[in-house]
């Protein structure tokens, strides 16, 4: 990506496709920024109680699963795990004893998996962590709640737009 900025920068385009190139970028740049910030604020999180046992990858994909049970498949379908290799967490929760995985009553080849007590517990502190940050996000963040909304209303509209460029091949 830093190529194309750095065409950009050089001029390579106009300046109305420049600018909108500029910022489009940018936000790309963004995007994928916040997500391995927000693992380094878990991953923080997790040392400090001296907790080494699970990754903030892992641990973040606990507090998504929450009180559901869900297929491996499903995982990936909802966003809840973003990376490429979901069985390799999948059986590294299940050995440190976070998930337990069962056979699906309705069909036996197909595996469902729902967090411990162990798993419910990282819930937990994901979600301690997530009620300090929202005491702290305007005032020492400078965000405020309807800011942080228009945000997740023009992330909705691109995640919607990349969706249609997948499905409508555009």
């Amino acid at each position: 990506m830093s190529m194309v900025l750095d065409r950009v920068s050089r001029g390579d385009c106009s300046d109305t496709e420049q600018d909108l190139k500029t910022v489009y970028l940018r936000t790309l740049r963004h995007l994928e920024r916040l997500h391995r910030l927000l693992l380094d604020v878990i991953r923080d999180d997790f040392e400090r109680d001296e907790q080494n046992d699970i990754t903030a990858v892992q641990a973040l994909l606990l507090y998504n699963i929450g009180d559901q049970q869900l297929t491996p498949g499903e995982l990936r379908g909802r966003g809840y795990y973003l990376g490429s290799n979901v069985s390799y967490n999948l059986k590294k929760m299940i050995a440190g004893g976070y998930i337990v995985k069962k056979h699906a009553a309705h069909d036996r080849r197909s595996v469902v998996i729902r967090l411990t007590d162990a798993g419910k517990k990282i819930c937990k502190q994901i979600d301690s962590l997530y009620d300090r940050q929202i005491q702290a996000v305007e005032t020492v963040g400078g965000l405020a709640a309807n800011e942080i909304s228009r945000m997740n209303d023009n992330m909705q509209r691109l995640e919607r737009f990349w969706n249609d460029q997948i499905r409508f091949r555009l």
